[in-house]
């Protein structure tokens, strides 16, 4: 059942799933901020998650172990916190009414929170914290055919690129507009579908899969044109995207269902694109300091092995003149 929450300005509603009759006040920039609805089960996900999340970082801490406070701050508050704004503030009192809030919202859950979440490296901070038999669960379902596959480049990368289109170019959408359970069931999905490209993709976690640096570098740059063509796409698109939902609605107020189409595909090209070229850059910057490192550890490498090879040679001069003196 949709939430709501009491706009004190206007008296009217705001629903977490606006229908034709039950829309939300026109947005305005006052709205944008505070037009929030509270849906229970997103809260009770991010609570529960972040609540395991700083148990797993107080017990580390515990037994004098070190954990980066970035890594904290990534998980629990941009990771999980991205997530209540995508589904609990005006994105989601206005995502069934307006498709280029929705759209924000669609980055949101799958560009921003997975990537906040992948930097908080909680694999890794479960196979530190747990128990040994959890532990050893947790390795099975790493090392598992299943999740080698999932996390297989091409394979993750053509989930991540094909989602996009599966859903807006064909009916898909318009149900999950006119379904409360599966319109919530999608924002899991749009998560699910980032975790599964960006966590193997920025590394931090151990994975099945360890990507070398130039392969992640070119899968970024093969799946930079996408967004970009699915943006121009619904731009430049002359029959609405769930046409029927959008011309029932009723909404009086904001841009034409044409103009909020044509804004979409704006934030869509733009939004995509911004963060795969900030995704390039990371990584090639982790690929720079990854070498600069690998490097280091040759030079010790070859520094420890001719301390060897000379220590061997003085050991064998003495010798030498040991048996040279018995003689």
């Amino acid at each position: 059942m949709s939430s709501n929450a009491t706009d004190g300005t206007t008296g009217l509603v705001y629903l977490a799933h606006a229908t034709p009759g039950d829309l939300p006040p026109p947005l305005t920039p006052e709205r944008v901020l505070t037009g929030w609805v509270f849906e229970p089960l997103p809260w009770l996900f991010a609570v529960t998650v972040a609540a395991v999340y700083l148990y797993g970082v107080y017990r580390l801490r515990a037994r004098g172990d070190q954990w980066s406070r970035w890594r904290t701050v990534s998980f629990v508050g941009l990771g999980l916190g991205s997530f209540i704004v995508a589904t609990g503030s005006s994105l989601a009192a206005y995502d069934t009414v307006l498709l280029s809030v929705h759209m924000v919202q669609h980055m949101v859950l799958n560009m921003v929170v997975p990537i906040f979440l992948a930097l908080g490296a909680p694999i890794t901070l479960a196979l530190r914290t747990l128990p040994r038999r959890p532990r050893g669960w947790l390795l099975s379902v790493l090392h598992s055919r299943l999740a080698k596959v999932l996390t297989f480049p091409v394979y993750a990368g053509v989930v991540f690129v094909i989602n996009p289109f599966a859903l807006y170019f064909t009916p898909l959408y318009e149900a999950t507009l006119r379904n409360a359970l599966l319109h919530d069931l999608n924002h899991i999905h749009f998560v699910l579908v980032g975790c599964l490209w960006f966590w193997p993709l920025l590394g931090l976690d151990p994975m099945p899969r360890q990507w070398a640096y130039p392969i992640r570098l070119l899968a970024v740059f093969a799946t930079l044109p996408f967004h970009a063509w699915m943006g121009v796409a619904i731009m430049s698109a002359h029959r609405l995207i769930a046409e029927d939902w959008y011309l029932n609605l009723g909404r009086e107020w904001g841009p034409s269902p044409l103009e909020d189409q044509r804004i979409a595909g704006g934030i869509l090209w733009s939004w995509g694109d911004i963060v795969g070229v900030i995704i390039f850059m990371v990584l090639f910057a982790q690929w720079v300091r990854s070498s600069e490192r690998e490097a280091q550890r040759i030079d010790r490498q070859l520094d420890r092995m001719e301390a060897a090879e000379a220590a061997t040679r003085a050991r064998a001069a003495q010798a030498h003149h040991i048996q040279d003196e018995k003689a």
